[in-house]
């Protein structure tokens, strides 16, 4: 297949609408293709993967130095960074899909109506899927493959800074792709950095049925902004861990220091730590001397600080701030009220997580908090598609239609009535 390069045609818009084109008639395709064709194609990229380790660390070597040298910030470069644990995460993340159930064509609902007639829902694909993204070369992988099992088309224009990495990762697609007779167009990845083509990405109503953005605040707000097909979206990862009175010391401090420490850059690493004045005393000062034997600059309201002298004051700006750094805010709350308060104030309906050995008060936890993962004695960091069994995500949604947290493969399809009858005609 001989790749289009935007060098082909007259302008940007011209090659967008032919990548456009050469998607639509790719869905079609995937939509008809069996499990097992689209089995046999996500086992063939993650073997390739696995074999092409090599290649990857090493274009992806020359992207992170580029990065360094236009001197990016360090959450920006370990977003961009594969490591060997990485792409097994990759390979893993694909292999997962093998054994994953193939959502296409599921009827459920199923139900006989007076007149005779059976109506339910079956899951169809969305159609052509646009990720605009930009320094996570992962992506490329996890996007090809839940796309692929779910029988879409996708479109991927990842960042410029990535562009040595995701060519790597998408070389293994197109092989798996051909090993199961399948087109390689249904994975295609866009030639050119020129901001002009994301804006004809996200208005390309008549090729693309859903966009996803992966990036900062900026370029999320920008495609929510200028948007003609609908987003699959989050803007912020303000997540919060709240300490309740009935929380076990022990087990509070292990997720604490995860949630936060485990690693800085993801959405769904905690930025605000909520502790109740009743356990305050005794659970602030050694989890604070963990944060700070690491590096974490704290920053607390007036009772924190009169716990932890060494934490600078918080801002009201704090409390609403996704930090993606060693950077923490911390609070002494009253209540479970007060601190559901607090997170329906300032978070980001993302994932928020309480640490108690109460039922009662998980159980309110559980209902009240309006985010899109809510856990109970857990750390913050499991809310991701991998870790949720979904194989892998192609992305955190904090929408409240059609899919939301992290989107896997049921995320990637619809549903539509079918009904079934012998003959029969409404009178």
């Amino acid at each position: 297949m001989k790749t289009m390069k935007p060098s082909d045609f007259d302008s940007i818009a011209a090659y967008m609408n032919a990548v456009g084109e050469a998607a639509r008639r790719a869905a079609a395709e995937v939509a008809r293709a069996d499990t097992a064709a689209k089995n046999l194609a996500l086992t063939t990229m993650a073997a390739a993967i696995r074999r092409q380790a090599a290649e990857l660390l090493a274009a992806n070597a020359q992207d992170v130095e580029a990065a360094r040298n236009k001197q990016l910030d360090a959450a920006f470069i370990d977003r961009l960074t594969l490591k060997p644990s990485t792409i097994e995460a990759m390979a893993e993340g694909l292999t997962q899909m093998v054994a994953l159930p193939d959502p296409v064509g599921v009827i459920t609902e199923m139900a006989s109506r007076p007149s005779g007639i059976k109506v339910g829902k079956m899951h169809v694909p969305l159609g052509v899927i646009g990720i605009v993204y930009e320094a996570r070369p992962n992506v490329t992988a996890d996007a090809a493959g839940l796309c692929l099992k779910a029988g879409n088309a996708v479109i991927l224009r990842g960042g410029s800074e990535a562009l040595r990495s995701n060519q790597a990762i998408a070389a293994c697609v197109h092989e798996g792709l051909r090993a199961a007779g399948l087109p390689e167009t249904m994975v295609q990845i866009v030639a050119t950095s020129d901001r002009e083509a994301v804006g004809h990405l996200i208005c390309d109503e008549a090729h693309v049925d859903v966009i996803v953005p992966r990036g900062g605040k900026s370029l999320i707000e920008r495609i929510a902004r200028e948007a003609k097909v609908p987003v699959i979206k989050h803007l912020d990862g303000v997540c919060h861990v709240y300490i309740d009175a009935d929380a076990d010391p022990e087990k509070a401090i292990r997720i604490a220091d995860n949630a936060k420490t485990q690693r800085y850059a993801p959405c769904n690493t905690m930025e605000t730590l909520l502790a109740h004045r009743a356990i305050a005393e005794t659970i602030l000062p050694p989890l604070c001397k963990i944060y700070l034997d690491k590096g974490v600059e704290l920053r607390g309201c007036e009772r924190a600080r009169a716990v932890i002298p060494a934490m600078r004051e918080a801002t009201e700006e704090d409390w609403r701030t996704e930090y993606m750094a060693p950077i923490l805010s911390i609070r002494v709350v009253d209540s479970l009220d007060q601190a559901i308060e607090h997170i329906a104030r300032y978070g980001s309906q993302h994932t928020d997580a309480i640490v108690t050995e109460n039922y009662t008060a998980a159980m309110r936890f559980l209902r009240e908090v309006d985010s899109s993962s809510v856990m109970v004695n857990a750390s913050t960091r499991f809310a991701d598609g991998f870790e949720f069994g979904l194989g892998a995500e192609i992305g955190i949604s904090t929408n409240k239609l059609h899919a939301r947290g992290p989107v896997g493969l049921e995320g990637l399809t619809t549903q539509k009535w079918i009904v079934l009858g012998s003959g029969q005609i409404r009178t």
